[in-house]
Formats: C-alpha cells, structure tokens, sequence
C-alpha cells in the first residue's frame, strides 16, 4: 500500500491444477508464466486444485519440486476456498479456522485460470468465476466449452465454412448398440486409416489412430475411456502439421509466428509434447517450449499467411478472448489446409510462439490481464437484471407451476 493506504499492485490469483488427465501440464504451464509475470505491477496469488477438486495456496505451491511429493507439498499448504463479500472477492480460510479474526486471507483482483481439460478448459471454471463476479483471464464459458467439445467446434466451423476434416461422431454408448452400424458409417465416409479421439481432451490423450476395423475397435474402446463422446476423422497421411496462437478478443485479434511440430509419429503423443526435448533439461520442466519444433515453420510465405487468416478467424468465429493455439494440418498431396483444433488455454500459453514477433512472455502475461480487465468493463456497461418484483403485481399461481 502506499502512504494513503492504498492498494497500488493488481492483485492476481494464478489458478492451476484440476481435476483432468492434463494436470500435471497445467502445473507446469502455470509454474511457467508465474516466473514471467511483471512483480512490480502484480501481486501474484497461486491457487492449486487437487485432482480431488480441494482448493490450497501458499508459497510452496510455487517450487516444482515440491510436486514430487504431492501428499507433503499438500500438507504445508492453506486449503482454502473463494468467496464473494460484496464487491470485493476474497479467498479465506477453509481449515484450519482460524479462533480468532477475519477468515481471509487475501483478496483477488484478477483470476489468471491455466488449467487444462475437465472442469477446467471446458467453461467449468469460468461459470464459476462469473457467479463469483470476478474477473478472469481468457475465453468466456461459451467460447470455452466449444472449444473444447470436438463435435461442436467442428460443427461452428464446419457452418461458419472454415475448412475441417470429414468426421464422424457419436456416443460410447451407440457404439455398444450398434457397432456394426457405425463401422459401416466410418467405412463409408471416410475409409481407413482414420483417426479416433475423445471429444473433450487434449495433449493427444486417448488418441490413436486405425487402419481396419479392429484397431478401429480398439481405438474406440481407448478413447471411451476418457469420454462418451467420441469423434473419428480422415486421417492425412502426408501431413504437415502447423499451429498458430492468436492473441485478443472479438474486436482486435494478432496472429503469432506459425510453427511446424515434429513427433515420433503420425501424432504427437502425449509424450512427444510434455516429456521430450532431448536431455539437456528440457522434458516437463519447460512445458511446450520442449517440444521438437521448428519456428517459424518451414513453409511458403503465402502458406503461412493462409493459416495467420484462418487462426484469426477460427478464434474470433468462437467469440474467443486471450490467447488460444490453433492446430492445423497441411495436406502435402493436394496443399490444402485443414483446422485440426483450438486451444483455449494452451501449454506454455504458446509464449515460444510470441517471443519471435518481439512479444516477451512477461508482456504476454500483461497483456491477457488487461484483456480480462478490459472485458470485465465492457460488461459492467451491460444489463443483466431489471428493476421489478412480480411479486408485488398481485395473485400469483406459482404454486400450480402455471406461467399463465
């Protein structure tokens, strides 16, 4: 505080963790843009979720060792939870209680949510950030649930005519009905080999790819694992694949550097993304950054230019807000490009996409601050509730559920 008590740091609670298969990724993600964000302007808070759903904070949630031993890392932590006090959001106590005093501990300015997956990427976490009137970074509930739901997002870009790959989806549980049916559906419209996902993952979790009908099986089985909703597409053979980050909302939007991704395989496995790099202190502790790449990707000018227009236009089609990576894929055969994917919170936050258009990462993080403040002013110009109480209009017949 300065000399009249005032708050001068923005106060900005980085929350991470989750209750999704990609958690591990998102601690290191978030790990990762803490140590890039400005201290003299913000005043960082770490809020780490379980992968039991219980939320903590303190200090040593920001060592990455700690995690090695995440039963002891919990133990020195505060478990907390957040609430809304009015006009100030605030996060206590939740045990110990404190005898005596207030409960809280700190209040929150910002949410900054690096999480990935579940209850967390989906528009989960944002829902809640909403009811709780507290500003955050990135995507909105809308933005985020279409994003991460494969089915829909193909559908928006399918109709807003983006280019994507002939797919085909259903239910886990349609595919023990009926199974023969829907074979003879991805057979028919699309040939083998193709390539089978969850509809709401990432980081290439439950993805395989199958050349006849039985690794077909298998690869819905693997994938069923991990969602009910299941998406199979054409698969490229000679692909390249491209991805592009796009930073800023519905009114002004920039696309990054585009680069080309190298894995071990026809897809990038898990694996590939989070724990390779080669042996010279790469692996996990640098998230994306790792990964084998090739920046900015070894692709015509024109090329290149095609996926920076597509990326924009994938994000701001969705209604999208801060940075999100657009993963595409180049057919080698015909030249075509095809939209793979968005991501709505991508590892590392795609900052290695960002540094070579002269955008360090501590700017990165100041900028998608801004942007939530930003769009949390626009909102407060909005009316979402008028001045009335049909209560006071006279007999009502709520109790017979009439609308009459």
């Amino acid at each position: 505080m300065n000399k009249e008590g005032v708050r001068m740091r923005t106060r900005v609670a980085v929350i991470f963790g989750g209750m999704s298969v990609e958690h591990e990724v998102s601690v290191i993600s978030a790990l990762q843009a803490i140590q890039n964000m400005d201290e003299s302007r913000y005043e960082i808070i770490p809020v780490y979720i379980s992968k039991e759903g219980a939320w903590y904070t303190g200090d040593t949630l920001l060592d990455i060792e700690e995690y090695k031993n995440l039963k002891g890392l919990l133990a020195k932590s505060q478990r907390i939870q957040l609430l809304r006090e009015g006009d100030n959001r605030v996060i206590i106590n939740k045990e110990p209680k404190p005898k005596f005093g207030k409960a809280y501990i700190n209040e929150i300015d910002v949410a900054f949510p690096i999480v990935h997956g579940t209850f967390a990427e989906d528009g989960v976490l944002q829902g809640y950030l909403e009811l709780l009137g507290l500003p955050y970074v990135g995507c909105d509930v809308v933005s985020s649930s279409t994003g991460m739901d494969k089915v829909i997002m193909k559908n928006v870009y399918r109709d807003s005519g983006l280019p994507i790959l002939d797919y085909v989806w259903f239910y886990s549980t349609k595919w023990n009905e009926d199974q023969d049916e829907l074979v003879k559906k991805v057979e028919g419209k699309l040939q083998y080999p193709v390539i089978v996902k969850p509809a709401n993952l990432g980081s290439s979790v439950g993805i395989s790819k199958a050349a006849n009908v039985d690794e077909l099986e298998e690869a819905v089985e693997l994938a069923s694992q991990f969602a009910n909703k299941i998406v199979i597409e054409k698969m490229v053979q000679n692909m390249t694949e491209i991805n592009c980050s796009v930073l800023g909302d519905y009114e002004a939007a920039e696309a990054s550097v585009c680069e080309q991704v190298l894995g071990n395989d026809e897809i990038l496995s898990y694996e590939d993304k989070y724990a390779g790099g080669g042996s010279k202190g790469g692996g996990a502790s640098k998230g994306m950054e790792s990964t084998n790449r090739i920046i900015p990707a070894d692709i015509s000018e024109e090329k290149t230019k095609e996926i920076q227009e597509l990326a924009v236009a994938a994000f701001q089609v969705l209604g999208c807000s801060g940075v999100s990576r657009i993963d595409f894929l180049i057919d080698n055969d015909t030249n075509n490009v095809f939209i793979n994917e968005i991501n709505t919170i991508p590892g590392s936050l795609s900052f290695y996409l960002w540094e070579p258009t002269g955008k360090p990462y501590k700017e990165l993080t100041n900028d998608l601050i801004q942007l939530a403040l930003k769009r949390t002013r626009e909102r407060e110009q909005l009316m979402f509730s008028i001045d009335s109480n049909l209560f006071s209009l006279g007999k009502l017949s709520g109790g017979k559920g009439s609308k009459n």
